[in-house]
C-alpha cells in the first residue's frame, strides 16, 4: 500500500446523491457534474456509482473527459459544457452533447456535423443571463431560433442553460432573482416552440437555495462530493475524499533550528516535527505553508510549518504523542476539506480539484 492514497467512499457519494434527490421533484433530472477527474476523484468510479443511483446526465468540462467516460462504458447523456473547435469530429463520433455558447462554435459545430454527414444532433444552447463567462445574450434569443430553424435536419435542440452567479450568497438574492427572470423570460420565449427542450439553470447552491427554479433538470457538482457551500448543508452532506498519509521521519528542533527551505521556519523553543510525504505536487500548495495549513494526528491538528517542498511538509507535532509510521488524516469526514481551505483562504473547489494524479486512489465500496 502507498504510504499517501486518496480514498473515495462510494457509500457516502450515494448518501450525497440521494439528499439531494430528495430536494427535487420527482421529474426533474439530475445531471451530475464529474469533470476535473471527478472533483479530484476519479471521475469513472464516481459517474459508475452515480449512474447505479440514477443520475440521468453526466456533465463535463472537456471534450476529451466525456470521451473517457464513454470508454469506460458510461451510456448516459453527457452534456459537454466548454467545447473546443478542434475536438468537435471527437465529441460526435462519442456521442457527447456539446454547448453551444457563442456564434464561432454554432457555424463550427454545423460545419463538422455537414463534414461527417450527421443529422438531426442534440446540442444545448448556452445563455449569459449575468455571469459574463460564457453564452448567447439572452437579445440573441430570436436570432438563434430563427438559426435552428434553418438547420432543423442537422440540429436537434435538447437543452437550454444558464449559470448562476451567485446562488450561495444570500446577500445576492436580487442579482440572483435578476438572472432567474432573465431565464425565464428565454425559457417562455423558446419553450412554445421546443416543448420536449430540458431547460435548466441551478447549480449546486441554486438547488439548496432556489429550488421552485428546478425547470426540468439541475446540476450539482461540489454538493455530490460532501461540501455545499453552507455549513448547515454540510453537516448533512457526507465528505467523499479521505486523503491519508503517514510520518516519514520525527525531528527535534532547538530554540534557534530553522526548518525547509529558505529557513521560513526558525524555532521560538524546543520544537518537535513531523516529515510526511506530500507536497505542491501532490497538491498541497504553497499557501498551506507556514500556519496556513494543517493535518490531523491521532485526532490533534498537527499545524503545517516552513515552506511547503514539491515532495513534502513538515508539521508541528511538539504537543501530540507519535510515532514514525503513524497514520495522518488530511481530509476526511471530521476533517473538512472546506475548513482547511478556507483556513489559507481559498475553497474546496480549488484543494480537492488540485490532487496530483500521482496519488494513488482507492475506491471504497462498502461502508466501513
Amino acid at each position: 500500500m502507498s504510504e499517501t492514497v486518496l480514498e473515495i467512499h462510494l457509500p457516502k457519494l450515494r448518501h450525497n446523491y440521494q439528499f439531494l434527490r430528495k430536494r427535487l421533484a420527482s421529474t426533474t433530472k439530475l445531471l451530475a457534474v464529474v469533470k476535473a477527474f471527478g472533483y479530484g476523484s476519479d471521475a469513472v468510479a464516481v459517474a459508475k456509482c452515480l449512474a447505479a443511483c440514477g443520475a440521468d446526465y453526466f456533465g463535463v468540462a472537456y471534450v476529451q473527459e466525456g470521451m473517457a467516460l464513454r470508454n469506460a462504458g458510461i451510456t448516459q447523456p453527457i452534456l459537454v459544457m466548454h467545447p473546443q473547435q478542434q475536438n468537435l469530429e471527437a465529441l460526435i463520433k462519442h456521442k457527447l452533447e456539446p454547448a453551444i455558447y457563442n456564434h464561432r462554435i454554432f457555424d463550427a459545430f454545423l460545419a463538422t456535423l455537414k463534414a461527417t454527414e450527421t443529422t438531426h444532433y442534440p446540442i444545448h444552447l448556452k445563455f449569459n443571463t449575468g455571469l459574463n463567462r460564457l453564452g448567447f445574450q439572452p437579445n440573441q434569443t430570436n436570432q438563434l431560433l430563427d438559426l435552428l430553424d434553418q438547420n432543423k435536419n442537422l440540429l436537434q435542440l435538447k437543452g437550454v442553460y444558464s449559470h448562476l452567479a451567485a446562488s450561495d450568497d444570500l446577500d445576492e438574492e436580487a442579482f440572483t432573482q435578476a438572472q432567474l427572470e432573465q431565464f425565464d423570460t428565454i425559457v417562455q420565449a423558446i419553450k412554445p416552440i421546443f416543448p420536449d427542450t430540458i431547460f435548466h439553470v441551478l447549480n449546486t447552491s441554486g438547488v439548496l437555495n432556489h429550488a421552485a427554479a428546478q425547470y426540468d433538470m439541475v446540476r450539482t457538482g461540489i454538493s455530490l462530493y460532501g461540501y455545499g457551500n453552507d455549513s448547515a448543508v454540510d453537516a448533512q452532506l457526507k465528505p467523499v475524499l479521505t486523503l491519508k498519509t503517514v510520518i516519514s521521519q520525527l525531528h527535534s528542533l532547538q530554540k534557534g533550528d530553522s526548518l525547509g527551505y529558505s529557513r521560513a521556519f526558525v524555532a521560538k523553543e524546543k520544537t518537535r516535527t513531523a516529515t510526511l510525504p506530500l507536497g505542491h505536487a501532490d497538491g498541497i500548495g504553497r499557501i498551506y505553508g507556514n500556519g496556513n495549513g494543517y493535518v490531523w494526528i491521532h485526532g490533534q491538528k498537527a499545524p503545517i510549518i516552513g515552506n511547503v517542498c514539491m515532495d513534502m511538509i513538515m508539521v508541528d507535532v511538539t504537543n501530540i504523542a507519535c510515532s514514525e509510521g503513524d497514520e495522518v488524516i488530511v481530509i476526511g469526514e471530521n476533517e473538512s476539506a472546506e475548513a482547511l481551505a478556507n483556513h489559507a483562504g481559498t475553497i474546496s473547489y480549488e484543494f480537492i480539484t488540485g490532487l496530483s494524479q500521482r496519488i494513488p486512489r482507492k475506491t471504497i465500496s462498502e461502508l466501513l
